[in-house]
């Protein structure tokens, strides 16, 4: 299944999207996650902006 989500973004209208991870610390522990998510490509900006 995955060669198919992967062969799907590749063309057509995948490539306006783009998958970021952000690295972020807790503020319970203190330790550190990372954040992943998909988002469009005009949108990269944001989503590293933001809390």
């Amino acid at each position: 299944m995955a060669k198919k989500v992967v062969a799907t973004l590749k063309t057509g209208s995948g490539k306006n999207f783009t998958k970021v991870i952000k690295m972020v610390k807790s503020d319970k522990s203190g330790a550190y996650m990372f954040k992943s998510d998909i988002v469009a490509n005009d949108q990269i900006k944001d989503f590293f902006e933001k809390k």
